[in-house]
């Protein structure tokens, strides 16, 4: 792979030459339909004598009008992409400087109850969610979150294999990405679903082969009335016939096209979608795997999305009071787009969910291949079953500049539990999230911020930031208590989780504190649990000497010259320095 910040700025330039280019053939496109319209109505003025030679030339004039047009309109949607595409790059530079903290931060995703969401600077500002996240859709968005939270330790391989061959595939996901924002969406893919696959149709067959039989009466009635074999008024006559046949069903048609109005941007938005994952070529299984599902009897999903879109269209004329006067009263226009369009629901309501759904996987997997990209010097977790749970070499929190970030080593095995002990800021909650992003990122099946590690999947669960909560009535150590029990009895249903804990039972004075801190993590080892806590407690450290399974580690802090100095290293051991006392005098507080 090469160098991301390259390619950014390379795509950056590459990209906003091309919109300069396209700029300058839409200036010439608009001139030259403006000398055929020049020209065609000088052509009329001079030959309007001679109504056979001007209606010639307007037909010409209209026809070369109507195909500039066209051109016109696809190169400035072709100049609108490549205008995102810039968009995409200079945004990914000003990520790689560290500018990402105006972006959808994902706080509305926190849940207290949740397994460790709350806990590890997974959502909110600055938060990882905010710095991971490219996805385009909302559902896509979602997803994303999904992915985050699933907890889930089955068929890593094949998803760091997805993400691999994503991460490779940078201009696919950028064209991907750019497609997508392309479509405003104002409707979500789910409340179209449900419409869809709770619609009930009303017109039968027989409609449908009444409006081809009368378009077609309407062609000889208005052949016969040219030819003066029947009245001219016949034609208002018969006009007025279809009107009313279009009127008997005014009211279901009226609902069924406000209803596909909703969904006509999306329909067009995921067919375009549809089309980009159709088209191009992947190798992993799980990427394969999702392609495949938007086959559907050697029919491509993105046609019949189209073919639906179009259906669509054809109903939206009706709000033209020409077409709805003209279509409806000669042809039955919406009686027969509308059974078109019921039909299109009665064959694939059923099939649009997974459709969508794929879309959605994309946009989603789209950001993890992003990130894969982005940092090519993490690593992707070996999958052990040793008795490693971790064994990391050089682990960094993943949110750190490389430059000011302090790696540390990490061998925790398997039902073992460390008390990690350090002065205040000398780096325990940095630790404790940077382990608990390790599993996350492991278990979703990204790179790791680590030179190399080798993992024995476990699922997380944490407490480290309890808070009281008005709403419930309870007190900051009542909620704490049962985050506590909520931690105890998940790991005696399962014990195949990673338990981190940050400075537990914070409520309580310190004796008490210190007796019930001792007695729960105790009961954690009695459950055979694999896990971290730290604490100021140095006490706690006592443990170590009187159960097997637990380590002693810390993070130290020391004085020189006056000024206080941390390593930001893990280190075996009891922490024996500490700063409270210290930096109140520093900061003349005492």
């Amino acid at each position: 792979m090469q160098n991301p910040l390259e390619f950014y700025r390379n795509q950056l330039e590459n990209h906003q030459t091309k919109a300069r280019d396209l700029f300058k053939k839409l200036s010439l496109y608009s001139l030259l339909r403006l000398a055929v319209f020049a020209v065609t109505v000088i052509g009329i003025y001079f030959t309007f004598k001679q109504w056979q030679l001007a209606t010639g030339i307007a037909i010409i004039g209209i026809v070369i009008f109507l195909f500039l047009l066209s051109k016109y309109t696809d190169l400035k949607s072709e100049r609108a992409r490549f205008k995102r595409l810039v968009s995409i790059n200079e945004e990914e530079i000003a990520i790689a400087s560290g500018d990402f903290h105006e972006r959808l931060d994902g706080s509305k995703f926190q849940n207290p109850k949740h397994f460790y969401s709350l806990d590890i600077d997974l959502f909110g500002r600055g938060s990882f969610f905010q710095f991971i996240n490219r996805a385009t859709i909302k559902e896509g968005t979602q997803k994303l979150v999904d992915f985050l939270l699933a907890n889930t330790t089955t068929e890593i391989p094949k998803r760091q294999e997805a993400i691999k061959e994503l991460a490779d595939k940078s201009e696919w996901r950028q064209n991907y990405t750019a497609i997508a924002q392309g479509v405003k969406v104002e409707h979500s893919a789910n409340s179209i679903i449900k419409w869809l696959q709770h619609y009930k149709p009303f017109l039968s067959k027989t409609w449908f082969m009444i409006t081809i039989g009368f378009s077609l009466a309407s062609l000889v009635v208005l052949s016969l009335a040219i030819a003066e074999i029947i009245l001219i008024e016949s034609l208002l006559y018969w006009l007025l016939l279809g009107l009313g046949l279009t009127g008997r069903y005014l009211k279901q048609i009226n609902i069924i096209a406000q209803q596909t109005s909703r969904a006509k941007d999306t329909f067009r938005q995921y067919a375009l979608l549809l089309n980009e994952i159709e088209t191009a070529t992947f190798s992993s299984d799980l990427l394969k795997e999702q392609q495949s599902r938007i086959e559907l009897e050697g029919r491509k999903a993105s046609e019949i999305f189209s073919k639906f879109s179009k259906h669509i269209d054809a109903l939206d004329n009706r709000n033209n009071l020409l077409s709805a006067i003209f279509g409806n009263g000669y042809f039955l226009w919406d009686i027969r787009q509308t059974y078109y369009i019921e039909q299109w629901i009665k064959t694939y309501a059923d099939k649009v969910d997974h459709w969508f759904e794929v879309v959605t996987f994309f946009d989603a997997y789209n950001s993890l291949g992003n990130y894969g990209f982005n940092h090519q010097a993490f690593s992707y977790p070996e999958i052990t079953e040793t008795k490693n749970t971790i064994l990391a070499q050089n682990l960094g929190h993943p949110l750190l500049e490389s430059d000011k970030r302090v790696d540390s080593d990490l061998d925790l095995q398997q039902e073992q539990f460390f008390i990690v002990t350090g002065a205040n800021m000398a780096g325990k909650s940095t630790f404790l999230r940077t382990v608990a992003l390790h599993i996350v990122m492991a278990n979703v099946g990204l790179p790791v911020c680590a030179k190399s590690s080798k993992y024995k999947p476990i699922k997380l669960i944490t407490s480290m930031r309890t808070t009281d909560s008005l709403t419930d009535d309870s007190s900051y150590f009542f909620s704490e208590l049962t985050r506590l029990k909520f931690v105890v009895d998940t790991i005696e249903k399962d014990n195949n989780y990673f338990i981190i804990l940050d400075e537990i039972l914070k409520g309580t004075n310190s004796t008490d504190k210190a007796i019930g801190s001792r007695k729960f993590v105790e009961k954690l080892v009695k459950l055979n649990a694999t896990g971290i806590i730290a604490t100021h407690d140095l006490s706690l450290t006592e443990i170590e000497s009187q159960l097997e399974p637990v380590k002693n580690y810390f993070f130290d802090a020391q004085i020189v010259n006056d000024e206080l100095y941390f390593d930001y290293k893990l280190k075996q051991g009891v922490c024996q320095n500490m700063n409270a006392s210290f930096l109140l005098k520093k900061m003349e507080i005492v």
